[in-house]
């Protein structure tokens, strides 16, 4: 598994790369909150046991996780891309910015980009390679998955404090029963993505934005 998950920058570190950095989001799919984007170049040689794909680990494991790649990262950055302009621009441009973002706040420039996924959407001034299930066999990008994972689902329960009857601090916003009957007996706050509101969630074909 070690070598499995390093396939890809054994590669490019014998090529001469330096920094590689992995990119991954979490909260694509959720009805409210941000979408969070995670750009992270770990050193060379590094693997950091335990490391896989977020939705892999327990909550417990990935906050063991996020502590050990925070310390070991050469770089790390977490960035937010929120509902207004997920709604603006789709959810997926509204992903790419949130990892372009990332990306723009490392304190090191990293020579690759590796990309979970097959957007295939370009990063201006930067070599990038986008790989299907990456945060499954990149260990880059799954440390970078797990502290997108993190960092979203922090914010996601401090803001079940603001809003206690959506319970977000349970289901972080996803689209589960309880979020969706909450819902409908509480309305769709600026929280919620208002384009995600369609009329099987909200139970009418009205809408209304509180």
């Amino acid at each position: 598994m070690t070598n499995e998950i390093l396939k890809y920058e054994a590669d490019f570190f014998s090529k001469g790369y330096r920094h590689i950095c992995g990119i991954d989001e979490a909260g694509r799919g959720p009805l409210a909150g941000p979408v969070c984007a995670a750009a992270v170049i770990l050193p060379h040689g590094t693997f950091i046991e335990g490391v896989n794909d977020s939705k892999k680990l327990s909550a417990k494991k990935r906050e063991l996780l996020y502590d050990k790649i925070i310390e070991a990262a050469v770089a790390c950055s977490a960035e937010f891309v929120f509902p207004d302009v997920i709604d603006e621009i789709n959810i997926r441009q509204a992903t790419h910015l949130a990892m372009e973002r990332a990306v723009c706040n490392l304190n090191v420039t990293p020579d690759i980009l590796l990309v979970d996924g097959n957007d295939k959407i370009p990063f201006p001034g930067y070599e990038s390679l986008y790989i299907v299930k990456g945060d499954t066999v990149s260990h880059t990008i799954a440390a970078a998955s797990i502290i997108a994972k993190v960092t979203r689902d922090r914010y996601m329960t401090k803001l079940s404090a603001e809003y206690p009857e959506y319970g977000f601090e349970k289901h972080k916003g996803y689209g589960t029963k309880a979020h969706i009957e909450a819902i409908r007996r509480f309305g769709v706050k600026t929280v919620h993505r208002r384009t995600f509101m369609t009329a099987k969630v909200l139970g009418t074909n009205n809408e209304q934005i509180q």
